[in-house]
């Protein structure tokens, strides 16, 4: 870098940070997993990586195995398969790792953060999400559709990037509700061994009271039902509300299940405040045949991401994914992914001596 002072050279490195302590999240486990461990270790650091008890074959044994087979030193990657009860905080306290990489929900990012922070160690949090999905006026219905179905959908809804909300411009709102709910009723479930399958189990039973108990708020609160779902067992078939306002429960939670939300809105002004009026900035998607209308839009949206013609579920290896808000902090992909797992020192030469001022 240039200097101010005569005849110095500035210098700046990014050095290994040491140990990384990575913990992924049950809903997509491999690619959680690798996209912490493989910028740390290929930035000089070894891993210490926690999955999620529910998926620790998927997210944890079969890395380690990969590892092995291609020749990765003994320790530069270490595998710790427990439920987290077992080792309470002790993972994010231990003095050794010197950042902890979480993804998961961000109640859990949270105390992770506070932890983290009371022994100054650098975090990388992706968390939670409550993700806009604006169809303005002029959009194309048909593939607003296309979109919101699969953006709402996509394993079982299970994803942080999934649409939350969907924010219909009034004069679209009528035929949107008709066309989607068409659609769908429509969605294959059942065992996902099926590959016609769309709508899966999901993850437990836990998950499964979430949003029972989620549907029946809805329902008290007001929401209009346009398409009743069912539950057998882990499946549960689509669940449509129409008539949603953004202040209700259904709307301001991160759901993690099949239960689409629909908001018609009148203006631009308030659909943007719709949009923002939640705890959570990952995502959002927008509709529009007006490009340039759809970028400004993107720019007031306060979230990490925002794809315009597009639903929000996107993730690319050479971009920086994350959000703002309660949706976390850092950033993964590319080179912001290494400037996560490093440490940024400065060194400078003075080539000549320096004249001082005493």
């Amino acid at each position: 870098l240039p200097s101010q002072t005569k005849q110095k050279e500035n210098l700046v490195y990014r050095d290994p940070v040491g140990v990384v302590g990575v913990i992924s999240s049950f809903n997509f486990p491999l690619h959680l997993s690798m996209r912490s461990i493989v910028p740390a270790i290929a930035m000089g650091n070894t891993v210490v990586h926690k999955p999620d008890l529910q998926t620790a074959i998927s997210g944890g044994t079969i890395i380690a195995k990969m590892f092995e087979e291609a020749g990765l030193p003994a320790g530069v990657f270490n595998l710790i398969v427990t439920d987290i009860k077992e080792i309470g905080d002790s993972f994010i306290e231990h003095p050794i790792p010197k950042i902890i990489s979480f993804t998961g929900s961000t109640g859990v990012g949270k105390h992770i953060g506070s932890i983290a922070g009371q022994n100054l160690k650098k975090v990388a949090l992706e968390l939670g999400g409550n993700n806009p999905f604006i169809v303005l006026e002029d959009a194309n219905i048909e593939e607003a559709v296309n979109a919101a179905v699969f953006g709402k959908f996509l394993h079982q809804g299970q994803v942080c990037m999934i649409i939350s909300r969907m924010l219909v411009h009034r004069s679209l709102y009528k035929e949107f509700v008709g066309r989607f709910v068409e659609r769908v009723s429509k969605l294959p479930f059942g065992n996902p061994e099926d590959p016609s399958v769309i709508i899966g189990p999901l993850i437990n039973e836990k998950q499964v009271h979430k949003v029972r108990d989620l549907v029946q708020i809805a329902k008290q609160e007001g929401a209009t039902p346009v398409l009743e779902g069912t539950i057998e067992g882990n499946v549960v078939t689509p669940f449509v509300f129409a008539d949603v306002s953004n202040d209700m429960k259904i709307a301001q939670s991160e759901i993690f299940g099949p239960i689409a939300t629909i908001i018609p809105f009148d203006n631009e002004e308030e659909v943007i405040k719709f949009a923002n009026d939640t705890a959570y900035g990952l995502s959002a998607g927008i509709f529009t045949k007006d490009i340039e209308k759809g970028r400004k839009m993107a720019r007031q949206i306060e979230s990490g991401m925002a794809h315009v013609n597009d639903q929000s579920v996107n993730d690319e290896s050479m971009v920086p994914f994350g959000g703002i808000k309660s949706s976390g902090l850092g950033r993964y992909g590319g080179r912001w992914a290494l400037e996560e797992f490093t440490n940024t020192k400065w060194i400078s030469i003075q080539n000549n001596p320096r004249n001082y001022p005493f």
